[in-house]
């Protein structure tokens, strides 16, 4: 269930003063990727299903000691932010010791609760090779500009200030940096998403010294996030002070809301007396000093993600915590472009070690040869390019010993020209007037008025079967789909303002025909600039990062009474007659009402009996005509 934060008052940049009162926003994020990803949701209940049986079946819960690679991504603004590697080391112990039981404030856990104080055989190491291969201290530090940072994940991209993900399955991400809002720190939980999975923590909760400032200077905010990480929920079940959620763990008592600073013990609520709150749980509020132990339930989930199927298993088999080859030329990671006009652009990418040098190829992405040059610094400007183009680039890395392989190729649009925009496909409103356009070719276009749309058909080769369509240079917020031969909805991407769209689509499928469709979202249109579309094929699988080819959630949606005690109405819009499921999930994402009704072209409702339902927060899925859309509501009888 939502946890509600409570809001801090900070002075400074600091939280040094002995109020001060955790915020994690761990729950907060959890509960914003349930309503708008509908693939996370589906994960959750997966990963749910897959913890109970493990727990269920004793003779499946033994297994060796977990050790866990890490990297710590040290974002900076200010040279306060950037802190020292000793205080990097001095977090990594205090995880070690808390998973371990081997904390020597272990012994302050009452006896009441003494028992259930697991040791959770999980171990953490310093990166010691990078994703290449190649040697690491497993710390990489980024200035930013950024002066600080929220929930929002930026701090997980080089593009946007931060720093990029390495691999989710070789390593635990780490980001520290100056978080706002009072947050100490927050995680994501398995099932998410492959290039945001990792920790956050503020600098001022990390580690034991230097910028750790009471009462969160005891490396105790990466132990609770961690636990957020390795799929523990906080001890009160985010239900406020209800009573009435869960953590899904049996050995730990009902608790009413969360506590702060340091109880005495016990602490009752709930009516759990006589032994009351396990508030010294690290995944209660308290402050540092004050929570020393994991219980043995916890572990239990803890230990299924690292059995059968479960979603952290393939770190069993990383090479992160095995000193990388010092005669290896790694391969250049993090590229980027920037500075991208109609004729240039500047390429950027991550240094390797023992580089001497870098070979980098470019390219239109219609052509089959590329050019080569080197750079000696890990940046490279382009010009005399094409406008309006899409040219890919890849960067090797040339050492003493040889030279690495290229890095995957990446890609980037230049600009159209000024006063080159025209609307050149029309009339092409419908599918059945769908303009006919190259593939591998840049195409521009316009949506110039409140009600015009723009379908495009294109046809794959038997020889290049997979599709990659992409829509750039936008002047307001453009949506795309894919639909195929007959008419079936394949894919959106509907990314928010001016971002670029893109649909990725690795079909085996081949020689197909295909219909885009390009839209002004709630009836955006320039009459004075247009857009560039790109239908790039490929004989071989686009890489994908979980970003695309997500169903559209930007339907016309409104449910009420919110909050509900007995019925919840839907009121949707359909644009024919269709089949419409409507499904509740609870707050881990278990599916706990399904409804099915038929549609009728326009006004819909949907009625859905809560009346069985607990109080706390849910996910309402409405899927109709193939496209999905979420919304939250609360149930309070």
């Amino acid at each position: 269930m939502k946890k509600l934060i409570l809001s801090l008052v900070i002075l400074g940049s600091l939280i040094t003063t002995s109020n001060a009162q955790r915020s994690c926003g761990s729950a907060d994020v959890y509960q914003h990727m349930l309503q708008h990803n509908s693939e996370f949701a589906q994960q959750r209940a997966l990963i749910e299903q897959q913890t109970a049986d493990y727990i269920a079946n004793p003779g499946a819960q033994q297994r060796a000691v977990v050790t866990i690679p890490v990297v710590f991504h040290i974002i900076y603004n200010t040279t306060a932010q950037n802190v020292s590697d000793a205080q990097i080391m001095s977090q990594l112990t205090v995880l070690n010791n808390d998973f371990r039981k081997l904390n020597s404030d272990a012994s302050l856990v009452p006896a009441a609760f003494s028992g259930l104080a697991a040791d959770c055989e999980i171990n953490f190491c310093l990166a010691q090779q990078d994703p290449s291969g190649a040697p690491s201290t497993g710390i990489v530090r980024k200035s930013t500009t950024v002066t600080s940072f929220s929930t929002n994940d930026a701090m997980k991209y080089t593009a946007q200030g931060g720093d990029n993900i390495w691999d989710r399955n070789k390593y635990l991400n780490i980001w520290v940096c100056n978080l706002s809002g009072g947050i100490l720190g927050y995680a994501q939980f398995p099932g998410g998403p492959a290039a945001t999975d990792g920790v956050v923590i503020t600098y001022t909760g990390f580690g034991t010294m230097g910028t750790a400032s009471a009462p969160f200077n005891k490396g105790r905010t990466a132990t609770h996030e961690v636990g957020h990480w390795l799929n523990l929920f906080h001890i009160w079940g985010d239900d406020g002070s209800a009573c009435t959620g869960s953590d899904q763990v049996g050995d730990t008592p009902n608790q009413g809301a969360e506590n702060y600073g340091c109880p005495a013990f016990p602490h009752v609520s709930c009516s759990n007396g006589p032994n009351g709150d396990m508030f010294m749980n690290y995944m209660d509020y308290t402050d540092d000093a004050c929570m020393y132990m994991f219980s043995a339930g916890q572990k239990s989930r803890m230990s299924a993600l690292f059995t059968g199927t479960g979603a952290r298993v393939s770190l069993l088999t990383s090479p992160g915590c095995t000193p990388g080859n010092t005669t290896t030329c790694g391969v250049p990671s993090s590229l980027a472009a920037t500075g991208i006009t109609s004729t240039g652009a500047t390429l950027t990418w991550g240094a390797v070690a023992n580089a001497t040098s870098y070979s980098v190829q470019y390219k239109l992405s219609s052509a089959t040869t590329w050019t080569t040059t080197t750079a000696t610094t890990t940046s490279l400007t382009l010009s005399g390019l094409s406008s309006s183009s899409t040219y890919n680039y890849q960067v090797s890395t040339n050492c003493a010993s040889g030279s690495s392989a290229y890095s995957a190729a990446s890609s980037f649009t230049t600009s159209a020209p000024a006063g080159s925009c025209s609307n050149n496909y029309e009339s092409n409103n419908t599918r059945a007037t769908a303009a006919t356009i190259p593939i591998n070719t840049n195409i521009s276009s316009m949506i110039g008025s409140n009600g015009d749309k723009d379908y495009f058909k294109i046809t794959t080769t038997t020889a290049q079967p997979k599709l990659q369509v992409t829509l750039t240079t936008l002047p307001f917020d453009y949506d795309m789909r894919l639909y195929n031969a007959s008419g079936t909805l394949i894919a959106s991407s509907v990314a928010s303002g001016t971002t670029n769209e893109i649909i990725k689509y690795n079909t085996a499928t081949v020689g197909s025909t295909y219909y885009i469709y390009v839209y002004g979202y709630n009836g955006a249109f320039s009459a004075t600039q247009c857009y560039t579309l790109n239908a790039s094929t490929s004989a071989t699988n686009w890489r994908l990062d979980g970003s695309e080819n997500s169903l559209s959630d930007k339907t016309d949606l409104t449910i009420y009474p919110n909050p509900v005690s007995d019925k919840l109405t839907v009121q949707y819009f359909a644009t024919a007659g269709t089949h419409t499921s409507g499904i509740v999930y609870n707050s881990i994402g278990q599916r706990v009402v399904t409804t099915q009704e038929e549609a009728i072209e326009g006004e819909n409702k949907l009625t859905i009996n809560t009346r069985e339902l607990k109080n706390g927060i849910y996910i309402l899925e409405l899927i109709n005509d193939g496209e999905r859309s979420v919304q939250r509501f609360v149930v309070e009888q």
